[in-house]
């Protein structure tokens, strides 16, 4: 059977499934013994299994994701009620099968014609200006530095998210991209960030901070001299990068973390990104959950510094987050594990899509520059449903 009449086969059956980037192509999960819904009660004894194997075998792992309510309680910070659509806070699944796929996903289902439908946006331009301002008003006052004001975008629509996913791949491939299919939801990601990459002793993280459109004059050179020559870019990331390399050096040896790659552009469908890497060894003794704990909710994606901005964002927003700024990713039964940041990402429940995107805010920001680069990080999600 050919790869293509495999994913077509899968796809049509009832089993859920999971695709996740990899070096080479995508990875495949399925035939899953276990389904873990994660919560507050539950998530510690979760990490804190230890499955000790003679012999690794690539099924010897968990693949799912941690949201972002769950990691803020993992780390002490109270989300106020919020509107909420009950989706879970977190699954993980014990996969059976893999099957490895080439970077072009070949599937396409034909569109069913219909009313065509507009995405609603949950902060319209003048409410946004409203929370900048007063979120402005905090970072003069010194009680955040910077911080990221989320968005909405949602419609109702069924979905194939195989079909969505794919040509996603085709058209923005990132490095952290990943999907998953299961029988009441479904997500489709192309998240460019790796928050952590954990193999033996090493850890790294690679932060994300600065963007800017595609245009005719603004190809990967010039996007790299419009950061550079940006102080507000500068700015925010060096900020990030610093807060990052404070998160990963509270679980790491002391002198051994390193800023291994910096300031380079990464290029994608609608955009260019500023990225650094860090790379750090472990000290002795650090558990999953105490690198969960120091390197959760990614920090680029939340403002800094992290936990007062949480507590700023968490008071402002008025319905759950979700996926969005949660992690995505594996735990492998030695230890080792990978996991991106979620965003630049569709959320489908109860036949309701959602995709939501932030940018940040520093004391030089402009209201309108910000709202427009959110909708510039969801515009290649949005395509899909034309």
């Amino acid at each position: 059977m050919s790869k293509i009449n495999q994913l077509r086969d899968i796809n049509r059956s009832k089993e859920s499934y999971i695709i996740y980037k990899s070096d080479k192509g995508f990875n495949l999960y399925t035939d899953f013994s276990k389904k873990i819904f994660l919560n507050n009660r539950n998530i510690l004894g979760f990490l804190n299994k230890k499955k000790s194997v003679k012999r690794l075998k690539p099924t010897d792992l968990f693949i799912g994701f941690f949201g972002y309510e769950l990691l803020n309680n993992l780390i002490g910070i109270k989300v106020p009620k919020q509107k909420s659509i009950n989706f879970p806070k977190g699954i993980f699944y014990k996969p059976e099968k893999i099957i490895k796929f080439n970077n072009k996903l070949n599937y396409y289902q034909k569109p069913k014609l219909g009313q065509k439908k507009m995405f609603k946006i949950n902060i319209n331009r003048q409410s946004y200006t409203k929370i900048f301002d007063r979120f402005k008003k905090k970072i003069k006052s010194g009680e955040t530095y910077q911080i990221k004001i989320c968005t909405k975008y949602k419609i109702k629509s069924k979905i194939d998210p195989l079909d969505l996913f794919c040509r996603l791949s085709q058209t923005n491939l990132a490095p952290e991209s990943f999907m998953v299919k299961d029988k009441n939801y479904s997500i489709i990601s192309c998240s460019p960030e790796n928050l952590i990459t954990k193999k033996g002793s090493i850890i790294t993280t690679k932060p994300i901070a600065g963007t800017v459109k595609k245009s005719k004059n603004m190809n990967k050179k010039n996007a790299l001299k419009y950061f550079k020559n940006n102080l507000k870019e500068t700015k925010e990331h060096n900020m990030i990068v610093d807060m990052e390399r404070s998160d990963i050096s509270r679980i790491c040896k002391v002198g051994s973390v390193k800023l291994i790659r910096e300031k380079i552009v990464e290029e994608y469908k609608d955009l260019f990104h500023y990225v650094s890497l860090i790379k750090g060894e472990l000290k002795d003794k650090v558990s999953n959950i105490d690198i969960i704990k120091a390197m959760m909710p990614g920090g680029s994606v939340i403002g800094c510094p992290k936990i007062s901005t949480l507590n700023l964002l968490n008071e402002q927003e008025k319905e759950n987050r979700n996926i969005y700024t949660g992690s995505f990713g594996y735990l492998k039964f030695n230890g080792d594990l990978k996991f991106n940041i979620i965003i630049r990402s569709i959320l489908n429940f109860k036949n309701i899509s959602e995709i939501s995107v932030a940018s940040g805010v520093v004391v030089d920001s402009n209201s309108k520059n910000e709202f427009n680069e959110n909708y510039i990080k969801a515009k290649a999600l949005i395509d899909l449903f034309k």
